[in-house]
């Protein structure tokens, strides 16, 4: 592990993360209706897309938005060090916080953020990458699509259709990084989230037919499979 380059990755995710509240609450809006113009809380007119700190004067400094992006963003630069892994990943991580953070405030994963994901996740991969990662991890990718879409078609089943999308995306990352990855990476969303569910459901905050976001287990499961088999990107 490199200190400077962890705390340089850090530094990256943090300042990259202060740029995002705005940009999230301008998208979170629901299915179908066009992004924010003024502020859901005070009315302000939101003449911007970016705006460092808070999305609007009348909000709080957003703390957990930029804690998370200095975390993500540090917990990847120690354990993938010098790599193209990392090099895709920083820019990624911070479309990650920002699908989070719109999803927790809509329940909506927008096809243009999943897209920009995609396209800053897996695309140089795909260029830059051995062709016998890339194949599998498409691979994994299409497994991926066709279980989540069939699941996503059950009755009750909590997911929609950005989950499936977001799940594919991270699948062939997973799937480039290595098998251990993909295994945990499809594993560990599914144990955040019902750890959440039972937390929530204690305090009594959620009954159990509340609706809750799935893309934030779907990433943070992601980062930690990532970062607990390191070794398979060396």
């Amino acid at each position: 592990m490199s200190l400077p380059l962890t705390l340089g990755a850090a530094l990256f995710g943090g300042a990259g993360a202060a740029f995002l509240p705005r940009v999230a609450h301008r998208l979170a809006v629901p299915r179908g209706t066009e992004p924010r113009t003024t502020c859901a809380h005070c009315d302000t007119p939101l003449m911007t897309w970016v705006r460092a700190g808070a999305a609007c004067s009348c909000r709080r400094f957003p703390a957990c938005t930029i804690g998370a992006g200095a975390v993500a963003t540090g917990l990847l630069g120690a354990a993938l060090g010098e790599s193209l892994m990392l090099l895709v990943l920083l820019p990624a991580t911070l479309l990650g916080v920002l699908l989070a953070v719109v999803d927790v405030s809509c329940l909506r994963l927008p096809n243009v953020l999943v897209a920009a994901f995609a396209v800053v996740s897996a695309g140089p991969l795909v260029i830059g990458g051995d062709a016998a990662r890339v194949w599998w991890a498409l691979g994994a990718a299409f497994a991926c699509f066709v279980a989540y879409g069939a699941i996503s078609i059950l009755p009750g089943n909590g997911l929609g259709l950005g989950d499936v999308k977001l799940a594919t995306v991270l699948a062939f990352v997973l799937g480039f990084a290595g098998r251990p990855a993909l295994i945990l990476g499809l594993l560990l969303p599914h144990l955040i989230n019902g750890a959440v569910v039972l937390v929530l459901l204690s305090l009594r905050r959620v009954s159990r037919r509340t609706v809750l976001p799935f893309g934030p287990a779907l990433l943070s499961g992601a980062l930690l499979a990532l970062v607990s088999t390191q070794s398979s990107l060396s």
